[in-house]
């Protein structure tokens, strides 16, 4: 059960809520002032009854009839267009609040570094972003105004009762008392069970979001019965927890839906004989009902409200659990833009452990790449390669050492300048449910027909051409109605378009046939030749693209020089590359002087 400590951390996540409240604030005191208004002018309604009962019902006096009639029917009029007001306004900012919030939470996730998203389920994010936020809003539109009205309510029509017939009246006041009481006993439990249901719905939707990505996957391994299996495991874990919150809040709403009904048939008893001992007249407990029945929905609507307060405190506990997670991969301070550059790439000393890890993956890397040289990054599988690529870009930072261009070290670089001189391919090719042409200009917005076109031509993509609408043609999730190798020439189009001073490639031709990759090989050799480069290759194939290659063992650079230099003196290095079927064609093909062809 939670501890009192832990509920006032909750309220206070709750409370730095209200900087997106404040913008949206005027709507939501119309909507509150238009909910008390139409309230109060229900409260009329039974004071004119009593009036009409007693006056021209009980002398029938027809004439005086029809003021008090056409005084009823304003009111009810007046009531329905202050409904009206009242829920537009309710909408319109709590809304417009939601949506702030998300756009602020969906930026800030895209400032998180990788580390971050390496550690997080996509599936929790996406609960916080779509359902947490959902659940915030409706308690600041619907929650927060009701609890609001319903207590003023309660207030003025309770002191209504006292003043109409007071014997009554505190009784019904006195009668509140136990149902506060009970409510807040379950409201603990139920802040716990909300939690534990809204932290197994990111578990749901990340198996859901894991099984949909990995179809094909699954299919071909015919392990369809098992996926389901896991997903059937944690459907049910949220069914017991989804149950276990349904009947606390049974029992709350059980007890809070007897307590009017109780009150009212004491009502009725009480007040009859009153009226028949003529303490009370007859229109004065009809008045009396039907204001207690005004009252009915606050006390009914205590047990919603009170579940919509703890799902909302738990709502805003696990989307702060985000914003406070602060972004560690940022601008420094007086970081200034770098224009002219040349593009000499160094890493001084470089190491680097992953957040959490006890172990460096690299240490003391050196390495120096001159402008306009293209250098092949070759080791075993696991030695660090693709990290040492992430380094580059700064989607990790070094833990030790530094990263110069030109000198200037790239952490003292403005991030968005940063990834306009550096453009990277990755093995794992990423691309968007957006048409071809959006996921091209992701990094060049304003690229060209023509720009596009040289691009596709030198990644050997111009099968987009045959697509239904072409460049136009948006594909599935993840790019995955394209084969692999498909994928992989999108995304070598795409950082080749972006025209940058520095190209970092991890691989980008694993997945293309020999005949493909001799083609983009051929066609990369001219981008390659202005532009400095780190590749990361496996094939030898792909090491021929380089002047030099560096081989990384051990998390370190042992050895540097051209690819005829490194097999013919570096055992390691003629190790890792017989490892591949076209060693000896490598070898036949390799110019004297190795390097370019």
């Amino acid at each position: 059960m939670d501890t009192p400590a832990n509920s006032r951390v909750g309220l206070s996540s709750l409370w730095r809520i209200r900087g997106y409240v404040t913008p949206h604030a005027r709507g939501l005191v119309v909507s509150t002032v238009a909910a008390l208004l139409a309230t109060f002018t229900g409260v009329a309604v039974p004071i004119l009854t009593r009036d009409l009962i007693d006056g021209p019902v009980r002398h029938g006096d027809r004439a005086a009839l029809i003021p008090l009639g056409a005084a009823a029917v304003v009111f009810g009029l007046a009531e329905a267009v202050l409904v009206y007001l009242r829920r537009w306004t309710m909408a319109y900012s709590s809304l417009g609040l939601e949506t702030d919030l998300r756009d602020d939470l969906y930026a800030h996730i895209q400032r998180l570094p990788v580390s971050f998203h390496d550690q997080w389920q996509s599936g929790q994010l996406l609960s916080r972003i779509t359902s947490d936020l959902s659940q915030i809003r409706r308690f600041v539109g619907f929650g927060v105004v009701f609890l609001v009205v319903n207590g003023l309510t309660f207030l003025v029509v309770g002191g209504l009762l006292v003043a109409i017939y007071w014997p009554l009246g505190v009784l019904v006041v006195i009668s509140a008392v136990p149902l506060g009481w009970v409510s807040l006993h379950y409201e603990r439990r139920y802040k716990r069970q909300a939690r534990q249901v809204q932290d197994q719905r990111g578990e749901v939707a990340t198996n859901v979001e894991e099984a949909a990505v990995g179809v094909r996957t699954i299919r071909s391994f015919g392990r369809s019965r098992l996926v389901f299996g896991q997903f059937d495991a944690k459907a049910r874990d949220l069914y017991t927890f989804s149950m276990a919150k349904v009947r606390t809040l049974a029992a709350v709403w059980a007890l809070i839906e007897m307590h009017p009904q109780a009150v009212l048939g004491l009502i009725v008893l009480v007040g009859a004989v009153a009226v028949s001992g003529g303490a009370m007249t007859l229109g004065t407990l009809v008045a009396f009902v039907s204001l207690f029945l005004l009252m009915v929905w606050p006390i009914e609507s205590l047990g919603w409200l009170l579940a919509n307060a703890q799902e909302a405190i738990s709502a805003a506990d696990r989307i702060f659990e985000v914003f406070d997670t602060p972004p560690s991969i940022v601008d420094r301070p007086g970081a200034t833009p770098q224009v002219d550059v040349r593009g000499e790439l160094r890493l001084h000393r470089v190491g680097f452990t992953y957040p959490g890890g006890s172990h460096p993956v690299l240490h003391d890397v050196d390495l120096r790449i001159a402008p306009g040289e293209t250098v092949a990054l070759v080791g075993a599988t696991g030695c660090g390669k693709t990290t040492l690529t992430t380094l580059v870009t700064r989607l990790y930072d070094v833990t030790a050492g530094r990263i110069t261009i030109d000198g200037h070290d790239i952490r003292d670089l403005p991030l968005a300048n940063l990834r306009q001189l550096v453009s990277t391919a990755f093995e794992d090719a990423t691309l968007f449910s957006a048409s071809v042409r959006e996921n091209l200009t992701l990094g060049r917005p304003q690229a060209t027909t023509e720009e596009i076109d040289e691009a596709l031509g030198i990644a050997q993509a111009d099968f987009v051409y045959e697509l239904p609408w072409g460049v136009d043609t948006r594909i599935g999730e993840q790019g995955m109605t394209l084969s692999g190798g498909q994928r992989q020439r999108l995304a070598l189009a795409r950082a080749v378009l972006g025209r940058p001073r520095v190209l970092v490639l991890d691989d980008p031709l694993s997945a293309l046939d020999v005949h493909t990759e001799g083609l983009v090989e051929r066609a990369l050799r001219r981008v390659l030749a202005t532009t400095t480069a780190l590749v990361v290759a496996h094939r030898p194939s792909t090491v021929l693209l380089a002047d030099r290659v560096a081989l990384l063992a051990g998390g370190t650079v042992t050895a540097v020089g051209t690819h005829h230099e490194l097999l013919t003196n570096v055992p390691a290095y003629r190790d890792i590359l017989s490892q591949e079927s076209d060693l000896r064609q490598s070898e036949r093909i390799t110019p004297a002087g190795g390097g370019r062809r």
